[in-house]
């Protein structure tokens, strides 16, 4: 690198050489990974047409792998269902083919029940996945009306004195559960209050955001799993974590969960101190990656580096961080989030993390669902999946300058 108080015309000519030279290597490399990616999604196709033979019930959905590398299935209920029509509304994106788009409407067709779904908060993840993608690419009314009418059912689990939706029902009447997840079901209200739904379905996500800014993220920006509020009096309890490795760790997915959902409430509502908390979610997740920047399942945990990875937090990150960059003013910043969202993507479309090669119907291997409860651990998650499709999405989608 020449330094500014050099004068020599030499110099400076080595280092115009340089400068042209590395932009040149920039824009090669993005040129390769753009056929990398390709590749990927390639392969990711070859997957999912393996999964639908494999699964061949539309009533039921992907989760995780098994021993075998087969997926485990659940009802439409489980919490999860609504990736797997959304990996396959993806690929019809991504190929414009209609069989994709048939295979998408079989399971989403299945999930429309859970529009009415009381019992969880995650019907953002179930609805918005599977219909919101539906209605994205196929303008179909139909999924529209259900969307509305599944916002309103998460809104009914808003409670006005706490702030916040609550995600649990298990923990008792006097507990208030709120984890850093709910934070991505707030796009179903968002966007349903601007496509024909109610304001105050805007007002209460804005609401939620702003008491999990407040009271989830720590000072040095990493984020809590859980926060117990107390029903009656809408005060904080306690912090916990049920994922994570303790409470006052910082579970890698719950960081990425974050960081995409604050810049989506960013997005949504142009509100300055969402963006801002989603800088500072994304400064720790970077500042606490490995080498080759696929995660750990949790940031502390204890025996890093012979941690297990979780490959559904990188995507999930992956995916995140190529959205914030779009509202990113500064260009190192920007830069930094584009390289890291190109490295984490890179790396998660080559072995030991692609599932290429493996006996296995999934596309990313080596994640990590709750550990510290010995659930899901080095598996594939069908939301690292999604996730992952919708980051390589993104990329391909990207118009970027070299």
């Amino acid at each position: 690198m020449v330094k500014h108080n050099m004068k020599s015309f030499a110099l400076k000519t080595l280092g115009v050489a340089v400068l042209l030279i590395g932009a040149l290597s920039c824009s090669q490399n993005n040129t390769n990974l753009k056929e990398v990616f390709v590749s990927s999604l390639r392969f990711s196709q070859a997957q999912l047409k393996k999964a639908v033979a494999e699964v061949n019930d539309p009533a039921q959905y992907p989760r995780s792998t098994l021993e075998n590398g087969k997926w485990g299935t659940t009802s439409s209920t489980d919490w999860t269902a609504g990736f797997f029509p959304g990996c396959l509304w993806y690929m019809y994106d991504w190929t414009s083919d209609s069989s994709w788009q048939e295979l998408a409407e079989k399971w989403t067709n299945g999930l429309e029940k859970e529009k009415y779904n009381t019992n969880t908060h995650d019907v953002g993840f179930m609805i918005f996945s599977s219909f919101g993608n539906g209605y994205r690419l196929t303008r179909n009314p139909h999924y529209k009306d259900v969307i509305l009418q599944a916002a309103q059912t998460l809104a009914n689990r808003y409670n006005q004195k706490v702030g916040c939706i609550k995600s649990w029902d298990f923990m008792g009447d006097d507990k208030y559960p709120v984890i850093i997840d709910n934070m991505m079901n707030l796009e179903l209200l968002f966007w349903a209050s601007k496509n024909g739904g109610k304001k105050e379905w805007y007002d209460i996500a804005i609401s939620h955001a702003e008491k999990t800014m407040k009271n989830h993220i720590r000072d040095d920006a990493g984020s809590y799993h859980v926060v117990l509020y107390d029903t009656l009096t809408g005060n904080v309890k306690e912090r916990i974590t049920f994922q994570g490795y303790a409470d006052e760790s910082t579970w890698a997915r719950g960081q990425a969960w974050g960081i995409y959902g604050f810049t989506m409430a960013f997005r949504e509502s142009g509100d300055e101190r969402f963006l801002k908390t989603a800088h500072r979610l994304a400064a720790f997740f970077i500042r606490h990656l490995p080498e080759d920047y696929i995660p750990y399942w949790d940031f502390n945990a204890p025996e890093i580096p012979n941690e297990e990875r979780d490959t559904s937090a990188g995507a999930v990150a992956a995916s995140a961080l190529l959205e914030l960059m779009k509202f990113t003013r500064e260009p190192e910043l920007k830069e930094q989030y584009y390289k890291t969202a190109r490295t984490i993507l890179a790396n998660l479309s080559k072995p030991p993390y692609l599932a290429r090669g493996a006996e296995s119907s999934a596309i990313l291997l080596q994640a990590v669902g709750a550990k510290t409860r010995n659930k899901e651990i080095d598996v594939s998650l069908i939301y690292g999946d999604y996730y992952y499709l919708e980051a390589l999405l993104k990329f391909q989608n990207m118009k970027r300058k070299n």
